[in-house]
């Protein structure tokens, strides 16, 4: 089993960062996406940034230009750089990896517990 641990949320001004932090840990034999989704009161959960193993991203235009994913992959940890938050960002923040035990196995999609994001006005 995987387990996924977010940390680094938190209550900020407008215009300010945070760094999210999210930690991979169990039987992990290999990682492919790692990614960052949130979900705001009454709203559906949807994607904000993902970073493949090739190094590759991708972010939501919501984010893009604000918004930094990365990872060390030899620690089972990825990352998220928020600058210039906005209210419109606060929400329930969520890692998820693709992870498999075995190098025969197939990747299976694992959650962490999520990290709440406050953005005062």
């Amino acid at each position: 089993q995987v387990q996924l641990v977010e940390s680094g949320g938190g209550l900020v001004q407008a215009g300010g960062s945070l760094r999210l932090s999210c930690a991979a840990s169990g039987r992990i034999f290999s990682i492919n996406a790692m990614g960052w989704y949130r979900q705001a009161p009454g709203k559906q959960r949807e994607l904000v940034a993902n970073i493949f193993d090739s190094g590759s991203t991708n972010y939501a235009d919501a984010v893009k230009g604000r918004f930094t994913i990365s990872r060390d992959n030899a620690k089972n940890m990825v990352y998220l750089q928020m600058n210039s938050l906005k209210p419109e960002d606060t929400a329930v923040y969520y890692c998820k990896a693709g992870a498999r035990p075995n190098w025969w196995s197939s990747f299976n999609d694992y959650w962490g517990q999520g990290t709440q994001v406050t953005v005062s006005s």
